[in-house]
Parts: C-alpha cells; structure tokens; sequence
C-alpha cells in the first residue's frame, strides 16, 4: 500500500537520502525545503512554516501516513535554534492532525550527538517554553559572549527534551502516532563539508565525536533508520532518541546503566 509521507530537507543530505529511499518503495514523498522541493518554505520563519505546514495538508488531503523532521542547519548563530527546534516542532505540531487522520500514522525528527554536549541551559528551557522571542534573544546574546558555539546542541537538546515530553501525551500516544528521533554523529553531507577541509578542524570533530565503528556514516545509514522509524512495523516505540553515531555516544557517556 503506498503511504504518504512529509519529509522536510530534501534537497540535500539526510533529507534527500530519506525522499529517494521512500520512493523507491513506492510511497508517495512530499518534500519541504528552501528550493527544490514539493513545498518550498523557509522554517527559519513563523511565515514559512504556516505556508509549508498549509501547502502539505493541500498536497495531502488532509491526510499522512508520516512526518519526518529532517531540516536543520548548524553552526554558532541564532538561526540554528530557529531552524532546529522552532522550525521542527511547529511542522510536527501543525501536521499531527494530518497524522491522526492516518490508519498507521508515525513521525521522527533528527537529532544529533551534540545533544549530549555542553549547552545554553537558558536557551533550551526558553525553547520548552515555546518563547521564540526569549530564544533567540539569549542566542543572540550567547553569540556576543563568545559562546555561539553552545547553540546548536542547545538546539538539539532542547528538541530531544520536547520530544521526550510530547510522546507520550494525548496528542501523540493517544492517537497512535510513535515519535522518535535518530541522533546521528558525523555524516557526509554538504552541512558537514566545511569540517573536513581543515585537517586541524577535523581532529577536533574527531575528538569531540569519536566513532570507533566504521568511522563517518553516510546520509543513506541515518536515512534507513528514520525509514524504520516511520514504518508501520514500529508501532511500539516512542519517546527514543537512537544514536546511529559509530559508538560516539557510549565512548562519550561509558558505562551507564
């Protein structure tokens, strides 16, 4: 049966990795980016996201079988929590009734390994708090200290935390709808491409993200994941944020139990 399915990213990377595979099993792939897409729309913006969420239940009718959340940006600016988090949450919260509407419904989102790593704790529970305006003024703030290097894995700390939260309400669990994310590590995409041109820069990403297991992925082994993610097989796990990292999580973490 083929399913309908919103992925945002397309263009480009993990996104674009997801559309293909998707559609080679014959569901049917409604795209969200900047260009290039199904529905173009800028998630940086509370416009853009009104259009993109708008132009995906047209395409829709109403009616989707999931929604994978892969758009993201990085780097030390405010826009990554604009993107990251705002962009993410307002596609899942405006498509859910979509979702609802499904016989099999599923979502997931990506996060990151950095969701681990020292974050703006200001700027994550302003993000939980739904205060757009507060976000992004002590990510602009953060940016003037010196320390904007703090709000991508605040982004995606604060996206793993709302995650955890939303699961398993009502909205979510209650109508049927898994939601989960994949936290890759280092991937091969046009994002990542700036970090290995500097041999310098590239030890540091290897000492921050250390991957013992076959090294960088690909985008094509984070969009498998998310594939098995929004299956219908997954019917039963909800809430988890999976570490597709090369082992980079449990060397940074040990033994936890």
């Amino acid at each position: 049966m083929t399913r309908r399915i919103a992925v945002s990213g397309t263009a480009s990377g993990i996104g674009q990795a997801l559309a293909r595979l998707l559609r080679e099993q014959g569901d049917e792939v409604i795209g969200v980016d900047l260009r290039d897409a199904e529905v173009n729309a800028d998630l940086a913006t509370p416009e853009g996201r009104a259009h993109a969420v708008a132009s995906v239940l047209e395409l829709s009718g109403g009616v989707l079988d999931g929604v994978v959340a892969c758009a993201g940006v990085s780097g030390p600016t405010p826009l990554t929590v604009r993107v990251n988090f705002f962009g993410v949450t307002a596609l899942l919260d405006g498509l859910r009734p979509a979702l609802a509407a499904a016989e099999r419904p599923r979502a997931a989102v990506v996060g990151s390994i950095a969701g681990i790593q020292p974050a703006d704790d200001n700027v994550v529970e302003a993000c939980l708090d739904d205060d757009e305006r507060t976000a992004l003024a002590l990510s602009d703030a953060a940016v003037e200290r010196g320390e904007g290097r703090r709000l991508y894995p605040s982004s995606k700390t604060a996206l793993a935390r709302w995650l955890r939260r939303v699961s398993i309400t009502p909205e979510w669990a209650g109508n049927g709808i898994p939601l989960n994310a994949i936290a890759p590590g280092v991937v091969l995409t046009p994002m990542s491409a700036p970090l290995f041109e500097d041999e310098a820069m590239r030890q540091v990403m290897d000492k921050a993200v250390p991957m013992p297991l076959n090294g960088y992925a690909s985008a094509e082994v984070i969009a498998e994941a998310l594939r098995w993610l929004v299956a219908p097989a997954n019917s039963h796990m909800t809430g988890q944020v999976i570490y597709v990292d090369g082992g980079a999580e449990t060397v940074l973490r040990g033994p936890v139990y």
